[in-house]
């Protein structure tokens, strides 16, 4: 079966050169996910990756997961960007030129497709998202043991494999659209009962991929949504869909005063993130926040055990009220792979990242993490008091 050629670290778009081979920048290859700057119409900057080096990526990780012996099913979605879609295809083609079954949840937020793991059954997940950053980027978010993704290990091997065209074909390769996977999703997380007091919610998506989602599932919990830049738009035109920069907050902000609401729900551009602003407009850092989760959740289950990143507030360690719940924190390297991998290593409660990465475990969530079920967690919190005066 004929292969395709080794990739190059630099080819020049409009030339035969860059049709005829594939690029593929190594230092897209980062310690736990995978990025690189695609290009859109317009944009001057050279780019670091083609859709046959996207094809070479697929051939490389589906390579990867034969050597893993896992089960050759992937999961793939893709965000909401002009050529996130083209990204996926060129993907799902390597994938499958290497002997994989590809299961295409279609547009989705980045925890839809690790919820898909769990709800197909599926063991390894590659999800095309540049999350919070700028149009024309592109990046995949992989794994093959859930919860957790890829850890600097995997992506060296991922790395090495691609760049040295050591992809190797298979047969048995297979292509599978999933029909209104969304639906599957929306109705996992709305089969609880709506919240029992009344919440006014600004939801902000700054343009994002969660737009197409959050509204919907908090209108459907009985939250009064006030929206923010929930329409898609892959320009961004205000502002990047990222709820740690102050652009977005400061939009939060005055969003809550001008509209009264209780709280203010932002969500990165691929959904795996939430970020808070308070009833008075005040930005309430994720790690304080998860001070806040941990003193509640720690109250329903005594002696849990949680997971914060280094960069975090030493209040999870000196907190009285954590003290006197028996609560036990495990500070940890910073990175979302490295806390996920260790709430799953040490059947932790929770994990919490200051960059707004949390994860859940039972009976809340699975392990990943997903800017949704954050939110619930946050409201399910504040029981219908002023967040200002909790925190």
């Amino acid at each position: 079966m004929a292969m395709l050629p080794k990739p190059s670290a630099n080819l020049t778009p409009n030339t035969l050169a860059f049709e005829m081979r594939p690029l593929v920048k190594p230092t897209g290859f980062r310690e736990y996910d995978a990025r690189w700057w695609f290009g859109h119409p317009g944009s001057t900057e050279p780019p670091e990756l083609n859709l046959m080096g996207v094809q070479a990526l697929g051939m490389g990780l589906g390579t990867l997961i034969h050597e893993f012996g896992v089960k050759p099913h992937v999961v793939t979605g893709h965000d909401f960007r002009s050529y996130s879609m083209a990204i996926k295809i060129a993907l799902t083609q390597g994938l499958m030129a290497a002997g994989c079954t590809v299961h295409d949840i279609g547009l989705v937020m980045s925890p839809m497709a690790y919820f898909a793991q769990f709800a197909l059954d599926i063991p390894v997940v590659a999800m095309v998202t540049a999350s919070h950053n700028d149009n024309g980027w592109t990046g995949v978010k992989m794994g093959a043991e859930r919860p957790v993704t890829f850890g600097p290990d995997e992506m060296a091997r991922l790395r090495d494999i691609v760049l040295s065209g050591s992809y190797k074909s298979r047969k048995g390769g297979a292509y599978r659209f999933v029909e209104n996977f969304a639906g599957t999703y929306v109705a996992d997380l709305t089969q609880r009962p709506p919240f029992s007091r009344r919440i006014k919610a600004v939801v902000a998506c700054g343009n994002g991929t969660a737009g197409a989602f959050a509204p919907r599932i908090l209108e459907s919990l009985g939250v009064e949504v006030v929206a923010l830049d929930t329409e898609l738009d892959y320009t961004f035109p205000h502002y990047n869909p990222n709820p740690e920069d102050m652009k977005m907050l400061h939009a939060m902000s005055v969003k809550v005063k001008e509209s009264g609401a209780d709280i203010a729900l932002g969500f990165d551009g691929d959904g795996d993130r939430c970020g808070i602003v308070d009833d008075e407009g005040r930005e309430i850092f994720a790690d304080k926040i998860g001070v806040m989760l941990a003193r509640d959740l720690s109250k329903l289950h005594p002696g849990a055990q949680f997971v914060v990143d280094v960069k975090s507030t030493g209040l999870f360690a000196t907190d009285p009220v954590l003290i006197a719940q028996g609560a036990r924190t495990d500070y940890f390297k910073t990175g979302h792979s490295y806390i996920k991998r260790r709430v799953k290593d040490l059947s932790a409660l929770a994990g919490f990242e200051k960059s707004g990465h949390f994860f859940f475990n039972a009976p809340i969530g699975r392990g990943y993490d997903d800017g949704m079920v954050t939110a619930i967690a946050v409201l399910d919190m504040i029981h219908g008091r002023s967040l200002s005066r909790a925190a």
